[in-house]
């Protein structure tokens, strides 16, 4: 029970840091792509420092969960975050949820439920993995996340400026596949917890996880800078548990109930992927974004001169 109340409190706090970060990524003109300078100016903001600490909150708190529960389980609660994203959204920028929002939300919640139900993931060893298996399923991951961030920088808006829908997309997907291993290696860290602190800070899946988190934190900044949440927040929010387990099931070797619970999981699975894709469509978040001049503008870069804030 500790594991998922964890993993919603973590779900918490990731969807305040998106809102929070959003909010500052909007009134920065376009133009900044995936990288270091963008997080400098960004620094400068303090809602944006505020949705750091969010995501901060969000990482301690996804960690013990991890300490104490299976990659299978925790990450696929995750998905919450879209929902709450959308009601932080309503909160933050003077909207109301409708039945079109709380509809597939509650469908998210018995689909979530059936599936980890179905599935009843038992626990994997991450200790036991032999190098060359991290090393292979790191390089994969990463290749995965590049070929992303190359077709993100493909996009355009209408001026003909770099960013759009587009871009958003691809880098939320990026982003996403980057925090799901992320994830795995602060899995194969926080399972050396029994053996004392002094073994998770000695970990080598530690130092690596800070850096993958890092370069997950820029992807993150450059979708939400590109275009606005409706582009980037589906994505995000299915890549990441979906490579979280595929981890847990390909690296870490957890297992999953096999026979008709699979009707069940996939049953499960379909109406979560369905309500993010609806959820995903919300209004809420749709939020513009302002252009070189100031002057609030669609993702796809048109100019609306009468777009409220």
């Amino acid at each position: 029970m500790l594991t998922y109340l964890l993993a919603v409190l973590a779900a918490c706090a990731n969807a305040a840091a998106s809102v929070l970060q959003r909010k500052a990524n909007r009134e920065l003109p376009s133009g900044h792509g995936p990288g270091p300078g963008l997080i400098l100016v960004l620094l400068r903001r303090p809602v944006w420092c505020l949705g750091v600490l969010a995501v901060i909150a969000g990482f301690l708190l996804q960690a013990t969960a991890l300490a104490h529960g299976d990659l299978s389980v925790v990450e696929p609660i995750l998905v919450f975050e879209l929902p709450l994203t959308l009601l932080t959204a309503s909160w933050v920028f003077g909207a109301r949820l409708r039945s079109r929002e709380w509809v597939p939300a509650i469908a998210m919640t018995a689909g979530l439920a059936a599936l980890l139900y179905a599935l009843d993931p038992s626990p994997g060893d991450a200790l036991t993995v032999p190098w060359y298996e991290w090393v292979l399923a790191v390089g994969v991951n990463l290749l995965v996340v590049a070929v992303l961030v190359r077709w993100g920088r493909t996009g355009r808006t209408r001026d003909g400026t770099a960013g759009g829908s587009r871009s958003a997309a691809a880098y939320g997907v990026a982003a996403g596949a980057q925090f799901g291993l992320t994830a795995a290696l602060m899995k194969g860290a926080m399972s050396r917890s029994d053996q004392g602190v002094g073994a998770v800070v000695t970990s080598w899946q530690l130092y690596v996880m800070v850096g993958t988190g890092l370069i997950g934190m820029m992807l993150l900044q450059a979708a939400l800078h590109s275009g606005n949440l409706l582009a980037a927040q589906p994505g995000l929010t299915l890549t990441d548990p979906l490579v979280s387990v595929l981890w847990g099931v390909l690296v870490f070797h957890e297992q999953v109930r096999g026979g008709w619970y699979l009707l069940v999981a996939l049953a499960g699975g379909a109406a979560v992927v369905t309500a993010v894709l609806v959820l995903g469509r919300s209004p809420l978040l749709e939020q513009e974004t302002p252009d070189a001049s100031g002057t609030p503008r669609s993702p796809g870069g048109a100019r609306d001169a009468g777009a409220r804030r």
